[in-house]
């Protein structure tokens, strides 16, 4: 079973939950699984209409209030200690590490002692855990999501009033595909970012499928938008020959930019593939040509998402000397990997998780991370890197 997340009016914990036990997960099952991890809570769901459109709401009525707040090592014990099965508790720490590396790096503090506030409600840890337990309970495998919409505005918070999208938000969707929308308010929450990154194994365009139920969830904001505040989430079968074995080789549309300069500086070309990865590109390339009038010269290669296309060649055209870019769809194929955290001789530092064509694991150290060991501990640099994926990749992981 797989399953495409429509995020059309973005995402949050309430909405996924609402969507996910629309789509038929018994709300007296949820209810006894979540008393095992959490109690001071009662679950309710209500059917509302939006834009003529039935969808499932969920209210989360707190009865202990005198916990509106946690630290990530309170939450971490909770679902550590809990009867939960081993996947749910896998995506459910995923998704609250992700949360508190975000807040952590916000707020310049300790991941182990970041505090929570409207994520560490219980209302938050509800829709966290309670989202986990509805995908394992609907045997979905595999989870497919578009891109994600983004509001504007200002809403207020502990701290205060933030801007839309919240920090934390920001700091959860790095390297996600996002775009602009009319909502003039917080659309997608630090919860439902921290959800959908953690269960998307890709965001685009919806796969091809045999559809078999649609589940709608409600958001409870006015967003300012023409677009109800709903999440569909659409489950089916994969559409694939069933005598292959699955491969974990994906594939999706991206833009190919291309041009020729032979009068810009190196100063200026190091300085622009800086600026083109913080603006999302994907890859940056310098290749060596030789042009009309014998000329040496630089061939820029840049690849990015389709939605950054138009701003990827304002900034190649407004950085160098180029009056003018080529570029063009292509396909590529990639492996499944994402970003994790492993114990090694240096402390818990985060690696790449890659996996292979046969679904065999492979573990990669990320450079600036091997880069901050060797200067803070004064060894080679190939040696730290040598360390890390010794220990990231023992004989009997997983």
């Amino acid at each position: 079973m797989i399953a495409y997340v429509d995020m059309f009016s973005g995402i949050g914990g309430d909405m996924t939950l609402g969507a996910l036990i629309d789509l038929g997960v018994p709300l007296d099952w949820l209810k006894e699984k979540l008393a095992h991890v959490l109690t001071g809570f009662q679950l309710k769901t209500r059917i509302v209409y939006k834009h003529h459109l039935k969808a499932t709401d969920i209210v989360v009525d707190i009865i202990d209030e005198g916990r509106t707040s946690r630290n990530y090592n309170e939450i971490r014990q909770l679902i550590e200690n809990s009867p939960l099965p081993e996947k749910v508790k896998k995506n459910s720490l995923s998704a609250f590490q992700k949360i508190a590396l975000a807040e952590s790096n916000i707020h310049g503090k300790d991941i182990e002692t970041i505090h929570f506030h409207e994520i560490g409600g219980i209302d938050s840890i509800v829709d966290i855990i309670g989202s986990f337990l509805c995908v394992e309970y609907l045997g979905i495998e595999k989870v497919y999501a578009s891109s994600i919409p983004l509001g504007s505005g200002f809403v207020t918070c502990a701290h205060g009033q933030i801007p839309v999208p919240v920090p934390a938000t920001l700091a959860i969707l790095k390297d996600i595909p996002v775009r602009s929308s009319d909502a003039t308010t917080e659309i997608v929450t630090p919860t439902g970012a921290a959800i959908i990154s953690t269960l998307a194994s890709s965001f685009g365009r919806m796969p091809e499928m045999i559809m078999n139920q649609v589940g709608y969830g409600s958001g409870k904001r006015d967003t300012g938008s023409s677009i109800p505040n709903l999440l569909r989430i659409i489950l089916g079968e994969p559409l694939i020959d069933k005598t292959k074995n699955e491969t974990c080789v994906h594939k999706e549309s991206i833009q190919v930019v291309k041009t020729n300069v032979d009068d810009t500086t190196p100063e200026v070309l190091g300085f622009l593939m800086e600026i083109l990865f913080e603006n999302r590109a994907l890859d940056v390339c310098y290749i060596p040509v030789h042009m009309k009038k014998n000329r040496p010269g630089i061939q820029l290669e840049v690849i990015c998402k389709k939605q950054d296309l138009d701003n990827i060649v304002e900034i190649i055209l407004a950085q160098t000397t180029s009056i003018g870019v080529r570029h063009y769809e292509s396909e590529r194929s990639f492996l499944l990997r994402e970003k994790i955290f492993v114990e090694t001789l240096f402390g818990n530092l985060q690696v790449k998780k890659i996996t292979n064509p046969d679904n065999s694991i492979r573990f990669v150290p990320e450079y600036d991370v091997v880069k901050k060991v060797a200067k803070e501990k004064k060894i080679p640099l190939k040696d730290v890197y040598t360390q890390i994926l010794s220990d990231a990749n023992p004989l009997d992981r997983d």
